[in-house]
């Protein structure tokens, strides 16, 4: 695997706009940045502007579109369609991607994942298979699987395509509103953060969010090099990766200053609070930013201008009740 101090991110960005609008044009929607003072979120710091990158409106309901269809783009499908392990979001992801372009998928889901997921799968046209407990169970028995059958391997977080494609996110974002002083982004396994990160440098300050119970990065920057960790909570069929990525963690690592760690609690009751005032119906990892700035976990500055990543929308309406 490519080092990742070794490639020129921000010219694989540029890549993987240009090749998607090409050769994909309609699969990718230029989601929403919603403007709103603090206070409407439940922030009294004067002059603070809270930014929604409201990504969960994107194709296939979260900002995974973006790499999964870059990865697919950057190589020669076989036969054999194309093969993903997800907790849910990055299968869909890779299903709607491959169906766009006519091929085959075979997704592998643990047993956490839950059935509004499995189900939107399967009206892509993918092949479903679900076992093991966690998001690693699945990507192993998805892994053997690929070497039987040569499909192409999409990860869900950790190929270069994957990270670049979801740095698209972030050249979006200048380009509808320049740049923010912060940028709050959830992390499973560290793609969206680390294409986030490629892109802003250190021109925005980049804010690594996790569940307590899914610390990936926290877990590895204790460490000093990424760790397995036990991932449980409201957040593991989304946020569940046992290990930050190694694209993710050496590009956070000179680039991202600061990792919070935030409760299921507060994850949830931001969750409900941006259903309930907003009718934003979204999954817990796209409530992390939220959740930060209501728990105090990220103290906001007077007139600072933050971006809040709401990164995906698979979610069980029943839970949101």
């Amino acid at each position: 695997m490519t080092s990742a101090a070794a490639i020129d991110w921000r010219r694989d960005i540029e890549a993987a706009a240009r090749r998607i609008h090409e050769r994909a044009p309609h699969f990718l929607r230029r989601t929403p940045l919603w403007k709103l003072p603090g206070r409407a979120l439940g922030i009294e710091v004067p002059g603070v502007e809270l930014w929604l990158k409201l990504e969960h409106l994107q194709a296939s309901g979260s900002f995974k579109a973006r790499g999964m269809m870059n990865r697919l783009l950057a190589h020669e499908i076989p036969d054999s369609g194309a093969i993903v392990a997800s907790g849910g979001n990055a299968g869909i992801a890779t299903a709607a991607a491959a169906q766009a372009l006519g091929v085959h998928c075979e997704v592998f889901l643990p047993t956490v994942s839950p059935e509004a997921k499995r189900a939107k799968l399967r009206a892509l046209g993918a092949t479903v298979v679900v076992g093991g407990e966690v998001y690693a169970d699945a990507l192993a028995a998805c892994l053997e699987r690929q070497r039987e059958s040569g499909a192409l391997l999409t990860h869900a977080y950790d190929q270069a395509e994957v990270v670049a494609g979801a740095g698209t996110l972030g050249r979006e974002i200048e380009d509808q509103g320049g740049l923010p002083d912060a940028v709050l982004v959830s992390v499973g396994g560290g793609g969206l953060i680390g294409g986030l990160a490629a892109w802003f440098e250190q021109r925005s300050r980049v804010v690594a969010l996790e569940p307590e119970r899914a610390p990936t990065l926290f877990r590895a920057r204790e460490a000093g090099e990424p760790v397995d960790v036990e991932v449980s909570g409201v957040a593991a069929d989304s946020l569940g990766a046992r290990r930050i990525g190694a694209f993710a963690w050496d590009i956070t690592q000179r680039q991202v200053r600061d990792a919070l760690l935030l409760p299921d609690e507060a994850i949830r009751a931001a969750q409900l609070w941006l259903w309930k005032e907003l009718k934003l119906a979204v999954e817990p990892a796209a409530a992390l930013p939220l959740a930060a700035l209501h728990t105090g976990a990220y103290a906001p500055r007077a007139g600072e201008k933050i971006c809040l990543i709401v990164c995906g929308a698979n979610v069980d309406p029943a839970s949101l009740a």
